[in-house]
């Protein structure tokens, strides 16, 4: 016993130092990314959205995200210089792994931290669409990621998401005896930071958190404790409405249409086939679990906020000058992410004879394809590439 703990603190340890160079290695790739040059035309080294982010801050003063603010007092604080913002992202990375540990436990039934479980969380920081050249040229812009590193706002969203996420699983198993005013209101707080870094976890989830309420209440609970709970995701709204005036107020030529499959069809190959590359793993994972799909709750609830930011991503686009920006894919990149983290614990937990074994060991190798695209996309990354490889 003594012999095996003391193994698993070693290994720990090594999942720590893996995170520790995870987070070293964003933090160069952001720093390079928000110093580079992007006045040339073609894809450009270290290219990202990062120096629009800033510029449109420090150069414009236009505050259309909490990160705006953070990114001007990190400008200040560091002289003028970009190296603040480059840390507070890098830490954002980092804490997004552990957080995706807090996910991968709380799926796995409070499942205890462990080497094991930090090191699967790091790997689901890494994996990509698998990657078909001639079903999609570019390894991100012709598929559909998880794991998006050009953009600072995305992110930030990612961990506010994961923490408001983890946050509403844990309210929603205690909600029926009531709320106590700390919880609803650290819960509406989380709502607010997370939507005002970026709408779109909001647009994805508030939709499914009704219907499950609304299932809710037909299943005879308390109507006053449904409209507690449900009233905690009313702040945030006042939020989409403030930068909904920002980004598609009168002035700014922009709008919203319903352009299905226009989005995905701009950079794709074959675009339902890029959509099937994207999900490979999670969607053979939920074929070969679907009765546990559709018995338990969270699993369930996982896949239908990951199905309507599909149909989000899939239908929406904007009008105007960012018509060909994807924005509404970031919601569907975030139920991305914790789909695959759902997916990974359910294939995991696959036991019986040869034959469940056989497929599991199927579903382990469409998993490493995913992370080794992940992994070479990172690196190229690191080393300078543009996000248009």
């Amino acid at each position: 016993m003594e012999k095996r703990q003391r193994a698993e603190k070693r290994g720990r340890v090594f999942a720590h130092i893996l995170t520790a160079i995870y987070g070293i290695a964003c933090l160069w790739l952001y720093y390079r990314q928000s110093i580079a040059d992007l006045s040339g035309s073609g894809p450009l080294p270290y290219q990202s959205d990062l120096p629009l982010h800033i510029s449109m801050v420090i150069q414009d003063g236009w505050y259309y995200s909490f990160t705006a603010y953070a990114y001007k007092a990190l400008y200040v604080l560091f002289g003028g210089g970009t190296l603040g913002i480059a840390l507070l992202l890098a830490a954002v990375s980092a804490a997004t792994v552990y957080a995706t540990e807090r996910l991968i436990c709380f799926l796995g039934g409070g499942k205890e931290r462990s080497w094991t479980t930090l090191l699967l969380a790091l790997s689901l920081n890494l994996v990509m669409p698998v990657y078909v050249s001639f079903i999609g040229e570019f390894r991100y812009v012709s598929y559909q990621s998880a794991n998006i590193w050009h953009n600072s706002t995305y992110i930030c969203m990612r961990l506010a998401a994961l923490v408001t996420l983890l946050c509403y699983f844990r309210l929603e198993k205690k909600y029926r005896e009531g709320l106590t005013w700390k919880e609803w209101a650290v819960f509406a707080l989380l709502n607010i930071i997370c939507t005002g870094i970026k709408p779109s976890f909001l647009l994805a989830f508030s939709p499914v958190m009704g219907i499950a309420l609304l299932v809710d209440l037909i299943r005879r609970v308390p109507l006053r404790r449904i409209l507690v709970f449900g009233s905690a995701l009313l702040p945030s709204g006042l939020v989409i409405l403030w930068q909904n005036a920002v980004l598609f107020g009168e002035s700014t030529g922009n709008g919203i249409s319903f352009r299905p499959w226009y989005t995905f069809s701009l950079h794709a190959g074959v675009p339902k086939a890029a959509v099937a590359c994207s999900v490979l793993f999670c969607g053979l994972t939920i074929l070969v679990t679907w009765k546990r799909a559709v018995r338990e709750k969270t699993y369930r609830f996982v896949i239908g906020m990951t199905a309507l930011g599909f149909l989000e991503a899939l239908c929406l686009a904007e009008s105007g000058t960012r018509s060909v920006d994807g924005n509404f894919l970031w919601g569907y990149s975030f139920c991305l992410s914790v789909l695959f983290a759902v997916c990974a614990v359910k294939w995991l937990e696959i036991r019986g004879g040869k034959w469940q074994l056989a497929v599991k060991a199927a579903l382990g190798l469409a998993y490493a394809w995913h992370l080794y695209c992940g992994i070479y996309f990172f690196v190229r990354l690191v080393g300078g590439a543009s996000f248009w490889m």
